[in-house]
C-alpha cells in the first residue's frame, strides 16, 4: 500500500467519524445543501414560470406590435410553456373589438392608446382594460430603394401627399420627376393609420382626405404595403419600423423634417413619428388564467432583450416599470 493511498484512507476514515459524530452518514453531504435551499426565500413569481403554467393565451390586434409579440411568444415557449400562444395581426381597432366587444381574446395588442368608446365597450362585458407599455415604434415613411430622387420630406409635404393635395412628384419639388405619386397606407382599422392621421393629417382634411386619395392602396397587412412600395420608384408608404428593418434592402426610410428614424433620434424625442406600443388585459382574466399572467410577466421581464433585434426601441424605464407595477397589482403581489 503506497504512502499516498494510506494517507488518503486515513483522511477518509477521519472525515467519516466526524460526520457520524454529527449524526450524518459519511456518504450523505447533499442534505445540508437541500436544507439550505429549503431555508432560502421562495421566488414569489415561481408559479408564473413558463413551465409552471398550462392552457392557451389568445392575443390579437396591432400589425405593428405583431412581430414583437410573435417573438416573445416564441421565447415563452422556448422557456418551457407547453400551451399555445395565438398572435393575430388584425389591426389595433379590430383587436379592441375582439377584446372589448366579443370578449374572445385575453390580450389586445395596440399601436395606440385605447379610446374611451372602447373602454366603455369593455365595461359593457365586465372587463376593465389594464394598459401595459411594452416598447416604442418609430413609424417609418418609406420609398423603394430604386427611388433616386427623394431623401426626406417635411411634415407639411407628407400631409400634402397623403391628402391628395399634390398628385405628382414634381408638384412636391420641381426637381422631382413628373410621375404620379402612388400612395400606400394601412387601413382604417389600423392603429398606425389612426396615429398617422392624428400626427400628420389634422390640417389636411383628416381621415376622410386620406381615405379619399385617388388610387391609394390600403391594407391591414403591412407585408402587402411593403411589396407595393418596393414595386415602384414612385410609390410611398408608411408602417412600423420593424417592417422597414426587415425589408431595408428593398426599401429606403426617408427623413422627416430632417430627422431620420433611429435609436438616438427616438430616445432624444426628435423624430416626429415615434409612438408607444401597448398590450391590454384585464385583472379578472389575469387571475383566472395564470398562463396569461405568466406570459405578461415574461414579456415585461424580457422584452428589452429582444425589442431592438425585432426592429423597435425600448420603452422608457419608468414606463416599463409602471407596466410591471400594474401587473403586480392585478395579481395581488
Amino acid at each position: 500500500m503506497s504512502k499516498i493511498f494510506r494517507t488518503s484512507m486515513f483522511l477518509f476514515v477521519a472525515l467519516s467519524v466526524a460526520l457520524a459524530a454529527c449524526g450524518a452518514p459519511a456518504t450523505e453531504a447533499a442534505p445540508a445543501t437541500e436544507a439550505a435551499a429549503e431555508a432560502a426565500p421562495e421566488d414569489p413569481m415561481a408559479m408564473y414560470a413558463p413551465d409552471a403554467v398550462e392552457g392557451d393565451v389568445i392575443t390579437a390586434g396591432s400589425s405593428t406590435v405583431f412581430p414583437l409579440s410573435e417573438r416573445m411568444a416564441e421565447e415563452f415557449q422556448n422557456e418551457g410553456f407547453a400551451g399555445n400562444v395565438t398572435v393575430d395581426s388584425i389591426g389595433s381597432g379590430a383587436g379592441f373589438e375582439r377584446f372589448c366587444e366579443a370578449g374572445e381574446t385575453d390580450i389586445a395588442n395596440a399601436s395606440r392608446a385605447i379610446k374611451d368608446s372602447e373602454v366603455e365597450a369593455c365595461a359593457a362585458i365586465g372587463r376593465t382594460p389594464i394598459e401595459f407599455r411594452v416598447g416604442t415604434d418609430a413609424l417609418a415613411v418609406v420609398v423603394s430603394a430604386e427611388n433616386d430622387f427623394l431623401a426626406g420630406l417635411s411634415v407639411e409635404q407628407l400631409g400634402q401627399i397623403f391628402s391628395g393635395t399634390v398628385t405628382t412628384w414634381d408638384q412636391v419639388d420641381a426637381s422631382y420627376p413628373a410621375e404620379t405619386i402612388q400612395v400606400y397606407s394601412p387601413g382604417a382599422d389600423s392603429g398606425t393609420f389612426d396615429y398617422f392621421v392624428e400626427e400628420i393629417m389634422e390640417d389636411f382634411g383628416g381621415e376622410e382626405a386620406l381615405l379619399g386619395v385617388k388610387g391609394a392602396q390600403f391594407s391591414e397587412d403591412d407585408n402587402v404595403l411593403v411589396q407595393g412600395v418596393e414595386g415602384s420608384p414612385y410609390a410611398i408608404g408608411y408602417f412600423g419600423f420593424a417592417y422597414y428593418v426587415e425589408n431595408q434592402g428593398a426599401l429606403k426610410a426617408i427623413a422627416i423634417d430632417g430627422v431620420e428614424p433611429n435609436q438616438d433620434s427616438v430616445d432624444a424625442g426628435e423624430y416626429p413619428l415615434a409612438r408607444p406600443l401597448f398590450m391590454y388585459s384585464d385583472a379578472e382574466i389575469i387571475n383566472e388564467k395564470p398562463q396569461v399572467a405568466a406570459f405578461l410577466y415574461f414579456y415585461l421581464t424580457n422584452v428589452n432583450d429582444n425589442i431592438t433585434d425585432v426592429g423597435y426601441f425600448p420603452a422608457p424605464a419608468d414606463a416599463l416599470q409602471a407596466s410591471m407595477d400594474a401587473l403586480m397589482t392585478a395579481i395581488g403581489k
